[in-house]
């Protein structure tokens, strides 16, 4: 004859643990959804990787070595788009025989680098990094630059491409 009025404490264990996992689990799958249509981490993924592109670029463009010309003049135009991709086609030749017969090594170390505007609409961004050039002449000591640049960024089909570049102003705002 079964017993009846009494549970088994097991099977109520049990029935507990199993409502309590697939809460947890509709609780977590829920956040990740939430997460992954945030606005804001959509903006700050395209924040980050805008300054990751506008820092190597600049880098690039920094980066020189007589030894290696046209692997190096290739990097700066692959880096770059518009009017700045344009006057590095046209200039070529002739910074490419300037470099030759000044037999100089440039390198770029990246310092700090920062987004200074972003417009994910139109696909345009602006950074600001601070580099250290090193510059090796065939003769004397290296000459060791540090500055701030500003650059312009645009988005391409093959990501951001450096638009334009110049140097930052540099003065006090102390009135």
């Amino acid at each position: 004859m079964a017993r009846t009025g009494t549970r088994n404490p097991l099977v109520i264990a049990a029935l507990a643990l199993t409502v309590g996992a697939a809460g947890a689990a509709g609780w977590g799958g829920w956040q990740r959804y939430e997460a992954a249509h945030d606005e804001a981490a959509s903006f700050a993924q395209t924040r980050d990787d805008a300054l990751a592109a506008g820092e190597q670029a600049v880098q690039n463009m920094n980066t020189l070595d007589h030894r290696a010309l046209e692997e190096g003049l290739d990097s700066w135009e692959q880096s770059t788009t518009g009017d700045l991709r344009r006057q590095l086609v046209e200039g070529r030749d002739a910074f490419a025989r300037q470099i030759a017969e000044a037999k100089t090594v440039s390198t770029a170390t990246v310092l700090a680098g920062a987004v200074t505007e972003l417009d994910q609409r139109s696909g345009r961004a602006g950074v600001m990094v601070a580099l250290r050039v090193t510059v090796k002449a065939p003769k004397g000591e290296p000459a060791v630059k540090e500055s701030r640049l500003l650059g312009s960024l645009t988005k391409t089909s093959e990501g951001w491409k450096l638009s334009a570049l110049g140097q930052a102003p540099v003065g006090s705002t102390a009135g």
